[in-house]
């Protein structure tokens, strides 16, 4: 069965981080988040992969080529993102029989896609403990019979949790009007399956849609924490390493180092001397942790530098970064309640007691910066020796 995965967003609510990189292929442990979709499409009978791409299409283009995991990969370029329906719109000239169709930035369990294969016409669902926030599913049985989003009573505790097998004839149906929101939504698809066939419900043990900066922390807790101990790289005698850490082969790990896992250092990253890594933390290529400094919970994107008595804690950092000697992350509010971030103009909670900072791409810090919790600095920000930052910084700002 085909599968189509939709990766032609902007992310425009994970902004720094999808400046120069669709949100699809942020990375989460030793791949891109979207890598994941595609890998439990193809253990669960994926026949080809069909990826929707628009936004820096190239960067999918580049990492997936014409096939995958043995899985040949074609791709249609969605040219305005006018909604999801709209997106596999773009693909349906590609599509030759029932297919599936997964979001690029979702994590689901596998035995869900298996099931969600096996069962087609079927959808996935997740059962949540507040369904007036998502669409909720109406059903008979183990049959859908409706959709609702967002109701104010819901009828069932069962979220939509946007992966959906269709029959062959869907692909007749994919052309939908818009919604009071402007886009054209695959919700009008499903309904049209509804009334034409009966659709089963798969439910997801565990899903999770990650549309911001601390839900991509929240995707690499979860990837991370399946890792197995393998020690490829260059690892000092002296190191101290504990639980599942995977150092690959051209890490190195220099001596007085202490690794908590679980935790990943990939190909070219160095850490130490005397640093100390914990907690679902990601090291990416060519990125240093140097002497004296902590890295807890945290995202370091390829070649970002902390190298001189630091702490970084729930945070994530951009490429290219680096933070100057002694600068320090806070991460948790003084009254105790979960932090708050600015997302698309807006004040949201984070619903995470700890949670620091989101920095962008080329951002650097000046010595002894002190930076709250909740702050987001713009690709290639500066700040001063000493500040403390309390506000969010806005691209290239001093």
């Amino acid at each position: 069965m085909q599968a189509v995965i939709l990766a032609a967003g902007q992310g425009t609510r994970m902004r720094p981080l999808t400046e120069t990189l669709p949100k699809p292929m942020l990375p989460v442990a030793d791949r891109p988040l979207v890598a994941h979709t595609a890998d439990g499409a193809i253990a669960a009978g994926a026949t080809e992969l069909i990826f929707v791409i628009g936004y820096q299409a190239d960067a999918v283009r580049s990492y997936f080529g014409d096939r995958y995991q043995g899985v040949p990969i074609t791709y249609a370029v969605q040219t305005e993102q006018a909604g999801t329906a709209d997106a596999v719109a773009a693909a349906s000239d590609q599509l030759s029989g029932p297919f599936v169709v997964l979001n690029g930035d979702n994590l689901y369990d596998t035995p869900a896609l298996e099931s969600l294969f096996a069962e087609a016409p079927a959808l996935c669902a997740v059962t949540v403990d507040q369904p007036q926030h998502y669409g909720v599913l109406e059903t008979d049985g183990g049959t859908v019979t409706g959709i609702i989003e967002k109701p104010d009573e819901p009828p069932t505790n069962l979220a939509n949790a946007g992966a959906y097998a269709f029959p062959a004839a869907a692909k007749e149906w994919l052309v939908v009007p818009e919604s009071e929101r402007g886009e054209h939504e695959i919700t009008d698809v499903v309904a049209r399956t509804i009334e034409e066939t009966d659709v089963s419900v798969v439910t997801c043990n565990r899903w999770l849609d990650v549309g911001r900066p601390w839900e991509l922390l929240e995707a690499n807790e979860w990837k991370l924490g399946d890792l197995s101990r393998r020690l490829a790289g260059d690892v000092s005698a002296d190191a101290t390493i504990h639980g599942n850490v995977v150092v690959e082969a051209g890490a190195t790990v220099k001596s007085g180092v202490v690794i908590d896992g679980p935790a990943l250092i990939r190909s070219g990253a160095t850490v130490g001397p005397n640093a100390y890594i914990r907690g679902n933390t990601l090291v990416s290529e060519g990125a240093s942790v140097g002497h004296a400094v902590e890295v807890k919970n945290s995202v370091l994107f390829p070649d970002a530098t902390v190298n001189h008595l630091s702490y970084v804690g729930d945070s994530i950092l951009g490429e290219g970064t680096n933070f100057g000697a002694g600068t320090t992350v806070a991460n948790l509010r003084h009254d105790d309640q979960p932090v708050k971030m600015t997302v698309k103009g807006e004040r949201v909670s984070t619903d995470r007691r700890k949670f620091g900072v989101v920095v962008g791409d080329g951002a650097k810090t000046g010595i002894n910066t002190s930076l709250n919790a909740g702050v987001v600095l713009g690709t290639d920000a500066r700040t001063k020796p000493g500040e403390s930052v309390t506000r969010d910084r806005e691209a290239g700002a001093e």
